[in-house]
């Protein structure tokens, strides 16, 4: 008898068929690791926008700060002043960005403030130095200074009037102690005219003396002389 020859391949389409065990668990085992992956995918790019945001508000934020520095440096936050200004050097500027004026001080202690017209020489200073004096002068267009009020170490006060080449022409001046002086000069800065009030109260003139009122007096050699030597006659 002759028996029948079996097929050894299961059909896998049959319900009967029994399916490899290890060949499953790694099916599961790869869908398992194909949601992970898409979970982790998904998270990433969640972070992805969460650090984008977060960048853009920081620039944002930092944007805003600046601006909020520059307004305040130039104008001041609104409705606040400030209780200290702290610099070495302030300048002033028009419309046009020219300097109109100066406030400086200098390494050996001495502070100046200057102010000037627009286009022009002509403006105001005031000055301490270190020594105690100080002053305010006015200039002309040209630069030159026209008055001087000063106060010197010795507490003397002065007011000094020049004309237009510079030259100083009236002095009115408060000595410590009491007195005053005034003096008038010539263009060539010589003093012509004085007239004061000393400490004693006693007033003062003083004029140029005139030339007829100069004796001349010759000297021992000039003939004609009356104590010269006859022979020199």
């Amino acid at each position: 008898m002759t028996g029948v020859k079996s097929d050894a391949t299961p059909d896998p389409f049959k319900s009967d068929v029994t399916v490899d065990p290890f060949r499953r668990q790694m099916h599961e085992l790869e869908r398992g690791l194909t949601v992970r992956i898409e979970e982790q995918a998904r998270e990433n790019r969640r972070l992805r926008r969460l650090w984008t945001g977060t960048v853009i508000t920081g620039a944002l934020l930092l944007g805003l700060a600046t601006a909020l520095v520059v307004v305040s440096a130039r104008h001041g936050l609104p409705g606040t002043v400030a209780d200290v200004v702290e610099a070495r050097q302030f300048l002033l500027r028009d419309a046009n960005g020219a300097v109109r004026g100066q406030w400086t001080a200098s390494q050996n202690g001495s502070l100046r403030l200057s102010l000037q017209s627009p286009g022009s020489k002509a403006g105001l200073s005031l000055a301490s130095l270190p020594d105690g004096a100080s002053g305010i002068t006015v200039r002309d267009s040209a630069g030159r200074s026209r008055a001087v009020l000063g106060l010197l170490p010795d507490q003397t006060v002065s007011l000094l009037l020049a004309d237009e080449n510079g030259t100083t022409r009236t002095v009115l001046s408060l000595v410590r102690g009491g007195s005053s002086t005034l003096v008038f000069a010539d263009r060539s800065g010589d003093a012509k005219v004085g007239m004061g009030v000393d400490a004693r109260g006693q007033s003062t003139l003083t004029l140029p003396e005139p030339p007829e009122s100069r004796v001349e007096t010759p000297s021992p050699d000039e003939p004609g002389r009356p104590d010269s030597p006859p022979g020199d006659r």
